[in-house]
């Protein structure tokens, strides 16, 4: 490797070169069998199927950025806690770590963004216009040092909609970020509260790609306590699906029907639930009809949603309620909860042709993100 930037992995030229093997994949013999590790990588980059190289895009991969710090610490609504300090997290600036992951997991690029407990929606005005600054200049610089391995999701301050807004277009138009990622919730708040009206607006005319995910559910209540992780495996699902049915119901979806959104873990419970959520509306027992024009089942062509389901059966399913053109990988790496062998749960579903396999594991979002890699 010419130098401690390159692109293709983040150690030195040790005399080492790593190739992927061709993966074998029909439709009634997938590569993997069912249920894949998700713990261990499987498939190292470069991705070859049938013969055939395939771009690798992971739309769900964090990043913490420690220049914010001094702004936030002490703070009371942080409840004494340090949103640093997780060693789970692994950090942006360590690039070889992050290169050396993603080729082990078979990725091409990952699209960047803050980890939601570090949005600070609590955060007024003018320390949120710093808090966006640092963060996305942070990012732009290390997607400039390394094009052909990492884009990015801005940071925005949705608390205060019309700064958003502007922050949105800047990010795009500046620092070629590929659109936004926000909370399912801002404090609270629904997305499809008009309020937010500003933000989605200005979305949909720059035609970038939102991604919604999910932060601090308190619905649950005492409910998500106790053993299991609960408010993180039924409370963030949770948190995605209300977010999304709020904006169908709404209307939201049909005020700005250009949007591009993308919902993470697979759409929470959403599309499992789509047939429910169909009965609501045709039959309007005790107002399940809302402002939707639609039934909710035909908004599922106008959403994206990321791979994050974890179990073989469960990505066959949300293939076949939302449509292949529908889905794009995602990892949610380096979190804890993350699926680090992402593209063998893609190869364990029967049934795909290698035009389906080669849009979710990244032909689709290159149309989205518009990204012009080529492999």
């Amino acid at each position: 490797m010419p130098n401690s930037k390159d692109s293709t992995s983040g150690g030195t030229n040790d005399g080492v070169e790593f190739v992927g093997c061709d993966l074998q994949y029909h439709d009634d013999k997938p590569a993997f069998s069912k249920d894949p590790t998700t713990l261990e990588c499987q498939t190292h980059r470069p991705v070859m199927v049938n013969g055939k190289r395939m771009l690798t895009v992971d739309v769900h991969a964090h990043c913490l950025i420690h220049g914010v710090k001094h702004l936030v610490e002490g703070r009371a609504e942080l409840g004494g806690k340090d949103p640093f300090d997780d060693p789970g997290k692994v950090r942006v600036a360590d690039i070889p770590t992050r290169l050396e992951d993603m080729d082990a997991m078979g990725l091409d690029i990952q699209v960047l963004s803050v980890l939601t407990p570090n949005h600070f929606n609590w955060a007024e005005r003018e320390l949120a216009e710093q808090l966006v600054s640092i963060n996305n200049d942070k990012m732009a610089e290390i997607c400039g040092d390394y094009p052909d391995r990492f884009v990015a999701f801005a940071l925005v301050a949705l608390q205060h909609p019309d700064l958003a807004a502007q922050q949105l277009e800047h990010a795009v138009k500046k620092l070629g970020m590929r659109g936004a990622m926000i909370g399912a919730n801002i404090e609270g708040e629904d997305l499809s509260d008009p309020r937010f009206h500003p933000f989605w607006a200005k979305a949909e005319e720059l035609d970038v790609v939102i991604f919604i995910h999910p932060f601090d559910f308190k619905g649950g209540g005492d409910r998500l306590k106790g053993k299991g992780f609960l408010n993180n495996t039924i409370g963030n699902p949770l948190d995605t699906s209300i977010a999304l049915a709020h904006m169908i119901y709404e209307g939201t979806l049909d005020r700005f029907p250009g949007l591009k959104i993308v919902a993470a873990h697979g759409g929470g419970f959403f599309p499992s639930y789509i047939g429910r959520y169909d009965h609501g509306h045709n039959s309007n027992d005790r107002g399940g009809r809302g402002d939707e024009v639609k039934k909710p089942s035909d908004y599922l062509k106008q959403l994206y949603f990321d791979t994050l389901v974890f179990g073989t059966e469960n990505l066959a399913h949300l293939i076949n309620t939302c449509g292949v053109d529908q889905l794009v990988l995602g990892t949610d790496h380096p979190a804890g909860m993350a699926n680090i062998n992402p593209v063998a749960h893609i190869l364990s579903v029967p049934g795909l042709s290698e035009d389906d396999i080669e849009k979710v594991l990244g032909g689709t979002l290159q149309k989205l993100l518009k990204l012009d890699q080529k492999v």
